[in-house]
């Protein structure tokens, strides 16, 4: 059975105007419902997350100075969200949510996050709409359990994944693989294990071909137990913040080469959403709603 992490604190109020698109925690859900992709019983609620497992992969100072709201100006600012309690505990469910969805994953061979992909967190600093990184506290939790021993995250949001490349610098059980728009936020890279930054206006063809080209090779040469996929729906020509011209077919594409191959190779995949912000929210839910439609077709 497919099963999905959703609860109603990821659909968290903010500033009319701003440009994070909060909705579609709530529109992709129903839609999965209403087309029968998904039914109740696919869909678990995730508690808060423990502290330990924060501190797996976040500073101490860090977390005290989130919790307490001690963050300064400048610090909020770098996230990008307006700082509040409900916020860091909408963090601190949808960490859960991830690592749940990994144990579901090694049950059933996948599972997904409606949200998640907060890979621009760092151990000791939040950026980009993450305060914490539900990746890396997902891989921390499994690999300090045994339940892996060898993780590729494989991050296909448009953005690279620098907090993800920072946290796991120096630790060679778990490889970073980022596929980004090169001239994209952030301006400041970090080094993955492997980063590809692919040209403004990159298509269908190039994408899809760089994709091909190297995930089979990774796996080969990385021999993971483990994937956690980010499955960005801001590739999309449509997105305002992208700079690629991915269609939403080979997005869909995109997706399911990733899936098929975790399928074929007989690994666990933990899906998380990352980004997407097209200014038709609608572009957004139908994109997020073919990874999902995937998932059941491929494993289920």
């Amino acid at each position: 059975m497919l099963k999905i992490a959703w609860s109603p604190v990821y659909h968290h109020p903010l500033p009319q105007g701003h440009r994070f698109p909060m909705e579609k925690y709530t529109l992709l859900p129903e839609q999965l419902l209403y087309e029968g992709t998904a039914n109740p019983d696919n869909f678990f609620a995730p508690s808060p997350a423990c502290e330990a497992d924060i501190l797996a992969s976040h500073d101490a100072e860090w977390w005290q100075k989130l919790k307490t709201q001690q963050l300064s100006a400048s610090e909020v600012r770098r996230t990008g969200f307006p700082l509040s309690e409900s916020l860091v505990q909408r963090e601190v469910v949808i960490l859960q949510g991830t690592i749940q969805a990994a144990l579901f994953a090694l049950q059933y061979g996948i599972a997904m996050n409606i949200a998640g992909g907060t890979h621009h967190a760092f151990t000791n600093r939040g950026e980009g709409f993450c305060l914490l990184n539900d990746v890396a506290v997902g891989a921390h939790y499994l690999l300090s359990r045994q339940l892996a021993k060898r993780i590729l995250i494989v991050d296909l949001d448009v953005h690279q994944g620098n907090g993800t490349a920072q946290i796991f610098a120096s630790d060679d059980r778990v490889f970073t693989f980022s596929m980004h728009g090169e001239r994209n936020y952030p301006l400041k890279k970090e080094q993955s294990n492997l980063d590809i930054g692919l040209p403004d206006g990159t298509d269908d063809s190039l994408y899809l071909k760089t994709l091909y080209d190297t995930l089979p090779r990774l796996i080969d040469s990385v021999e993971p137990d483990f994937i956690f996929y980010i499955a960005g729906a801001d590739i999309l020509a449509t997105d305002k913040l992208g700079k690629l011209a991915v269609s939403r077919q080979g997005c869909k594409e995109r997706d399911r080469f990733v899936l098929q191959t975790c399928k074929d190779n007989r690994i666990p995949v933990a899906v998380s959403m990352g980004g997407g912000y097209s200014p038709r929210i609608a572009d957004i839910i139908e994109a997020h709603s073919n990874t999902y439609r995937l998932a059941q077709e491929i494993f289920f």
